[in-house]
C-alpha cells in the first residue's frame, strides 16, 4: 500500500523533489499550499508523514514551522538537506526580453533578487509556490510572465528555462523534517540525532547550565533557535538540535533535562542526514 505524503506546495516543487529522494517515486503525494494545511492532513490522518522545509542555509530558520511542529504534537523521524537550484522559466519561444513580470515563492524571490538588477523592466511578484506559479503559466498559456522555480517544473509543465542556476549564492541548501503523528521508527542503535525544545527560568545562567549538561554528556549542538512564548511575555522556549555518537549519553542528558528545565520535550529522535 502507498504512503500518502503531504508536502508543501504541487508537484515541481522543492518538496516534491525532497519526497521523491526520501520515500522515492512509489508515494501518492498529498499538495498542500500551507504548512497548516499540510499538518491538518497529518492530524486528520489523510496523510500518512509530511515534509516541512525548517531552515536555509542562507535565509535562516522558518521560525513559524517550530511552532507547529510543538504545538501539534508531530514527532520529527528524519531529516533530508536539498540543494536548492532556482532556475527561471517561461512558455516555450518567449525569451527574457519578453518578460514583464517574474512570480515565485517570496524566498525564492530573495535569493535571485541580484539576477534581477539587470532587468529593472521586470516586476518581481510574490506567489504562494514556486512550481504552482509554473503550472499556472502552462495551464493559462501565460505570456510575458516568468517563474523562478526547480527543473522538474520545468519538465513536468512544459517550460522553457530562459536562466538556470539564477541564485545569487550557488551553495543554497535547505534542510527538511519528516514528521507524523506517533514517535520515532528507528532502533535506539541508528538513531543520531534528536531535536528538543525547553523553557529556561528568568535566574542567571540557567541557558547556560542546559548547554553545559549536553556538552558534559557528549552532545553536539548543531542548532539552537529561541521562539517566544506568546503567553508569557519576555520568556522563551529554546529549539535545539544534538547529534550524539551514542544513544545512551543522550538518555542520561533527558534524565537531567528534564529536572533542570521547564517544559522539556522530544520532538523527535532520527538518524543524522549530514553523518
Amino acid at each position: 500500500m502507498k504512503l500518502n505524503i503531504a508536502i508543501q506546495g504541487i508537484k515541481g516543487s522543492n518538496h516534491h523533489q525532497v519526497a521523491k529522494d526520501y520515500f522515492g517515486e512509489d508515494v501518492n503525494l498529498v499538495e498542500c499550499l500551507s504548512f497548516d494545511f499540510l499538518v491538518d492532513q497529518l492530524l486528520q490522518g489523510t496523510a500518512d508523514k509530511g515534509i516541512m522545509a525548517i531552515e536555509n542555509s542562507i535565509a535562516g530558520s522558518i521560525i513559524p514551522n517550530y511552532a507547529l511542529v510543538y504545538h501539534n504534537n508531530l514527532h520529527i523521524i528524519g531529516e533530508q538537506y536539498l540543494n536548492i537550484h532556482h532556475n527561471l522559466m517561461v512558455l516555450k519561444g518567449q525569451k527574457i526580453e519578453d518578460i514583464d513580470e517574474v512570480r515565485s515563492h517570496p524566498m525564492a524571490l530573495l535569493q535571485c533578487k541580484d539576477f534581477f538588477r539587470a532587468y529593472p523592466h521586470i516586476k518581481m511578484v510574490e506567489d504562494v509556490d514556486t512550481a504552482e506559479t509554473a503550472k499556472q503559466i502552462q495551464e493559462k498559456q501565460l505570456k510575458n510572465i516568468a517563474a523562478i522555480a526547480p527543473n522538474v517544473a520545468a519538465e513536468l509543465y512544459g517550460l522553457d528555462i530562459i536562466a538556470p542556476e539564477i541564485q545569487t549564492i550557488k551553495n543554497n541548501s535547505t534542510r527538511f523534517i519528516i514528521v507524523k503523528t506517533t514517535n520515532k521508527e528507528l532502533p535506539k542503535q541508528e538513531i543520531n540525532k534528536a531535536s528538543i525544545r525547553f523553557v529556561t527560568d528568568h535566574k542567571r545562567g540557567s541557558l547556560a547550565a542546559v548547554l553545559n549538561v549536553m556538552s558534559d554528556c557528549r552532545l553536539n549542538l548543531t542548532k539552537i533557535q529561541s521562539l517566544p512564548i506568546i503567553e508569557t511575555p519576555w520568556k522563551y522556549a529554546f529549539f535545539v538540535d544534538i547529534t550524539f555518537d551514542n544513544y545512551s549519553n543522550f538518555d542520561k542528558a533527558k534524565s537531567l533535562l528534564e529536572i533542570m528545565a521547564e517544559d522539556f520535550k522530544v520532538l523527535g529522535e532520527y538518524k543524522n542526514a549530514r553523518a
